[in-house]
C-alpha cells in the first residue's frame, strides 16, 4: 500500500517508513527541505518536496493520487513560534485533510497530542497554548470531514528504544512517555485495523504488546 507520510523527516515518520518499507508497503515522504531527501530514502521512503505551509490543495492532491492511506505526522518543532504552531499544527493537516477528500484516499491517520481536545491548562506559556489550540483545532476540523480518520493522542514523546508494549486506549490516559518507535509501530498496525475509524486513541508505554492493544482497542 502506498501510504504518504506529511513531515516525513520527523523522527516519529522515519520510523514509519522502515517500518512499511521493511513489510512491503511504499512510504512517501513529504518534506519541505531539498536537504532532507538523502534521509527520507534512506529510511526507505519515496522523498517528495512540498512545503506544506505554501502548497494549494489541488497540488498536494495529486501527489496523493493512488495512495492507501496518509499520516500527518508533521509539527512546527520545538523552538518554533505560536505563530507556526497555527500554520503547520493546524493548518497543514486542514490542507492534508482537504488534498486527501479530493484525491479520494480515505484512510487518514493523524498524529496529535496528550492535551488536545480540551483548553490548554492555566499557567502555561503562550506557545504551549498555542501548540495546544492548534491541534485541537486540527482534530475538529479531521472529525467533520467524510473521511476513515482515526487521531492518535501519543503522551511524552522519547527517543530511547522501543519496548513493543503500550498502553492504548480511549480518553482519559493518565499522563506518561512513549518511546517513538512504539508509537511508529502503532501508527503502522492502525493502518491495519480500518475498524479504528472514527476513534481517539491515547498512547503511552505499558505492558501490552502493540498488536494485541490495537485488537483491544477495537472491543471497546
Amino acid at each position: 500500500m502506498r501510504v504518504v507520510i506529511a513531515g516525513g523527516h520527523g523522527k516519529i515518520a522515519l520510523r514509519l517508513a522502515r517500518l512499511l518499507g521493511g513489510r512491503g508497503d511504499a512510504p512517501v515522504g513529504l518534506i519541505r527541505d531539498p536537504g532532507q531527501v538523502a534521509d527520507v530514502e534512506a529510511a526507505g521512503a519515496e522523498a517528495v518536496v512540498c512545503d506544506l505551509e505554501r502548497a494549494t490543495p489541488e497540488e498536494l492532491a495529486e501527489t496523493l493520487l493512488g495512495a492507501g492511506a496518509v499520516v500527518f505526522a508533521a509539527g512546527a518543532g520545538p523552538g518554533s513560534g505560536a505563530a507556526r504552531k497555527f500554520s503547520v499544527d493546524q493548518g497543514a493537516s486542514v490542507l492534508l485533510a482537504e488534498a486527501a477528500e479530493r484525491a479520494g484516499v480515505s484512510r487518514f491517520i493523524q498524529i496529535s497530542t496528550m492535551g488536545a481536545g480540551a483548553p490548554p491548562a492555566p499557567g502555561r506559556d503562550e506557545v504551549w497554548a498555542a501548540y495546544i489550540t492548534a491541534k485541537t483545532a486540527a482534530e475538529e476540523d479531521l472529525r467533520g470531514r467524510p473521511l476513515d480518520w482515526t487521531i492518535l493522542r501519543p503522551g511524552r514523546l522519547t527517543d530511547e528504544p522501543g519496548t513493543g508494549l503500550v498502553t492504548l486506549a480511549d480518553p482519559p490516559l493518565p499522563p506518561g512517555a512513549v518511546p517513538r518507535d512504539d508509537v511508529a509501530a502503532v501508527i503502522a498496525a492502525l493502518l491495519d485495523a480500518p475498524r479504528t475509524r472514527h476513534r481517539v486513541l491515547e498512547l503511552i508505554g505499558g505492558g501490552v504488546p502493540v498488536a494485541e492493544a490495537v485488537r483491544l482497542a477495537l472491543m471497546r
